[in-house]
């Protein structure tokens, strides 16, 4: 297999989420909480530079597109592992983190989602918006209730993705 720049960048985001796993053990003080944010904003960055770079040098794969999308959905569950660890939401927001994983088990169950779905501008962005989300909830200065609003809208924009995904892979099984 070649490795390409892409690849390493989101490579490199993947070493990052292994870095805030790291963090997840017990609740952050605020100096660490800032490098917590600070890390995962670099993460999110990054995401829009190795697109850009797949497309900027020809070298799109399904395996680059596929390592991006697991990197978001790793990145996700650790963010809401943060933001509960952290105080910052209850235990309902590691749904956020969990809500990729629960869709490809019920392909396991229900061989029509396994489908494979094509990427939307909906998703890439609701993706964004729930990142950004965790991550202000995360920030030290935003404090419950309004960390756990900021974490709830983040979830709800989410789910209604999947939602939406849902009912395409259904709406395409009854074709």
């Amino acid at each position: 297999m070649n490795i390409r720049a892409a690849d390493l960048i989101t490579g490199f985001r993947a070493v990052l989420v292994v870095v805030l796993v790291a963090m997840a053990s017990r609740p952050a003080p605020t100096n660490v909480a800032w490098i917590i944010v600070v890390i995962a904003i670099v993460a999110v960055v990054l995401d829009g530079v190795d697109g850009w770079v797949a497309r900027r040098t020809g070298t799109s794969s399904a395996f680059g597109m596929r390592f991006d999308m697991e990197t978001d959905a790793a990145l996700i569950l650790v963010l809401a592992i943060l933001t509960w660890r952290n105080g910052k939401a209850g235990p309902w927001i590691l749904g956020a983190g969990l809500l990729r994983y629960l869709f490809v088990g019920a392909g396991w169950v229900w061989p029509w989602m396994a489908q494979p779905l094509e990427p939307t501008l909906r998703g890439r962005l609701i993706c964004v918006v729930q990142i950004a989300a965790l991550i202000i909830a995360l920030a030290p200065i935003i404090v419950p209730p309004a960390s756990t609003a900021v974490a709830a809208l983040g979830l709800i924009a989410l789910s209604y993705s999947f939602l939406v995904d849902t009912f395409r892979l259904a709406r395409r099984r009854t074709q």
